[in-house]
């Protein structure tokens, strides 16, 4: 079993969905360097940024942030 950690699992995310960083980091409006220090480690991640990508990935954030190993996403409020 491989053992993740955040970074790892949104590299992972990024590259089972085959999408580039900087096509991802268009769809967060941000730059390419900016989303990059996400998957390396060296920036935290903003709660709105973590909402967005739950969304694109169709996950929780437990998930996204390496709490769950269930990727199904809780019922999000209308």
């Amino acid at each position: 079993m491989r053992k993740f950690s955040t970074k790892n699992r949104l590299r992972e995310l990024r590259e089972d969905n085959d999408i580039s960083q900087t096509y991802l980091a268009k769809l967060l409006d941000m730059s390419q360097t900016g989303y990059s220090k996400y998957e390396t480690g060296e920036n935290d991640i903003p709660t709105n940024i973590l909402i967005k990508l739950s969304k694109i990935y169709k996950t929780s954030i437990d998930y996204l942030l390496n709490q769950t190993d269930e990727k199904k996403p809780y019922k999000r409020k209308e």
